[in-house]
């Protein structure tokens, strides 16, 4: 999956909690935001100042929180995993397990989840 179709994806799964998503899907997103963030950042500063309040990055926060709950949410159903793991994030030791898990490769074919997607008619689709 390449940036541009995980970010579509990303935004066409608002909050759709079901199905599964490969790791490109996931990390892609993640440096989606990130990037993002560090340009709301900017932009905060460059209007506000130092110091200064960041509605544009508190936007921007609060809608890209929802997909990216989704997205994680899909990663842990990759890997086998119900979306209540997602609570972990509370903790410090629970955010390395879910570091962890996120770099874990997916169940290959199908799970109680759906299907993998990374599955193609091709023999060796997930040699990479």
């Amino acid at each position: 999956m390449t940036f541009g179709e995980a970010i579509a994806s990303g935004f066409r799964n608002y909050v759709g909690f079901e199905g599964r998503a490969s790791r490109s899907e996931y990390w892609y997103w993640v440096l989606f935001v990130i990037l993002v963030s560090l340009a709301t950042g900017i932009v905060d500063y460059m209007l506000f100042g130092p110091g200064g309040i960041s509605p544009i990055n508190a936007l921007a926060s609060l809608a890209l929180f929802l997909p990216g709950l989704a997205v994680g949410i899909r990663r842990l159903h990759d890997i086998d995993r119900t979306g209540w793991w997602m609570l972990l994030v509370i903790t410090v030791i629970g955010a390395l397990v879910l570091l962890v898990f996120a770099c874990l490769r997916g169940t290959p074919g199908p799970n109680r989840f759906g299907p993998d997607p990374l599955a193609q008619d091709e023999p060796f689709a997930r040699a990479y």
